[in-house]
This record gives C-alpha cells, structure tokens and sequence, in this order.
C-alpha cells in the first residue's frame, strides 16, 4: 500500500466517522495539533540517555520515565480517534470503539503524585529548558495546552467529551512536572523566572 493515496489532494480528509472534511476543520485542527504534541513527547524520548550513562537510582527513575511516556503516546492516538469521531456520528459501534474514558487521567495524577513527592518544592516561575529531555517536554506541554484550546470549542457543542478535554488539562500538568523530574534526576538546575531582567540587565550595561 502506498503512502500517498491522493484522495487529500484538493485539500480534504475523511473523519473516522466517514465525513469528508476540509483538512482546517477545527477537528483536523485539533488533531493535528494533538500529532505534534505526540511528535515533541518523540522527541523528548529520543534525548534520553543510554542506561550505560546512568547510575542505578537514575536509571531506574528514567525507565520509568520511558515508559510512562510510550504510554502516552499510545493514548494521545486513542484522543485522536475518539476526535475523529464526532459524537453527533450515528453509528454507535464506531461511538463504542474510539470511546476515551477517565482511566489514562487517573494513571496521569497517579503519576504526578508519585514525582511530585521527589521534587524540591516550586516557589517561583521556572523557564522551559534544562536537559534536552526537559526542554522538549516542556515544548510538548505548551503544544498540548494548545491542542487543549481548540478541543474546547468542541466540547462545548458535545462533539467531544469531557474525559478527552480533562485529560488534555491533566497531561500538560504531568508534563510540566516530568520536566522538572527530569532535570532533577539528571542535576539540571532549573532556571527561576526573574521579572524585568532585561531592564536590570540593561542597568547593568550602562554601569
């Protein structure tokens, strides 16, 4: 099978539910968005380091790490599907086979209790960055909340339900959380958001 179908070629796709679409529906849109969330979460995994570079408390963390986030990115696919299948679709049986339910937020808090426990605790806005790791988890956290934005309209016309937005909310939480475990279990120092810098900065300059 070929990967190019030409069937998009004047700029339309099919919903799971079999609607054709324009490719910047809001539902393509939100899927899309949801995609490069995933891509970034690919990204992140693609940084971290080889067990052989690890003690054995970092490694350990790490691992778990990895997995949590495979996890993820299997259940953004299963937003994905359920987005593709508006719910006004009149075929239940797709309805039941793309239905996303409130367990992956569930295991999400669990998760972010469980890093949270190990994490100094935040006094002050911190700026995205730190490992590679961090910095594409934070890159991931900001395209989700964005992706959060756009399913929002459709979950005010019913088309989406509540468990996919919560867990939209709750999965840039956890990844905000996981990028500081990150830079914490490599002893990546966090960088603290200083107000005006660039004015006292610019004092300093002229001294």
């Amino acid at each position: 099978m070929k990967i190019y179908t030409r069937t998009g070629d004047k700029g339309q796709t099919s919903l799971f539910s079999g609607e054709r679409v324009n490719k910047d529906n809001p539902f393509i849109d939100a899927l899309g968005t949801i995609d490069e969330g995933n891509s970034a979460l690919g990204l992140a995994l693609s940084f971290l380091p080889k067990e052989s570079e690890l003690n054995k408390t970092r490694k350990a963390h790490l691992n778990k790490t990895r997995e949590q986030l495979e996890i993820i990115q299997h259940a953004l696919f299963d937003v994905g599907a359920a987005l593709a299948t508006p719910r006004s679709c009149d075929e239940s049986q797709k309805l039941q086979k793309t239905r996303f339910g409130h367990e992956a937020t569930d295991l999400l808090e669990k998760w972010i209790d469980e890093m949270d426990g190990q994490l100094p605790p935040l006094k002050n806005f911190i700026l995205p960055g730190g490992h590679p790791v961090g910095a594409a988890l934070h890159l991931s956290r900001s395209i989700i909340r964005r992706a959060e934005r756009l399913v929002i309209p459709l979950y005010s016309k019913a088309e989406v339900t509540q468990d996919v937005l919560v867990y939209l909310n709750r999965l840039s939480d956890y990844l905000f959380v996981t990028s500081r475990f990150v830079n914490h279990c490599l002893s990546i120092p966090e960088t603290e958001w200083q107000p005006h810098k660039m004015e006292v900065d610019s004092h300093l300059q002229e001294d």
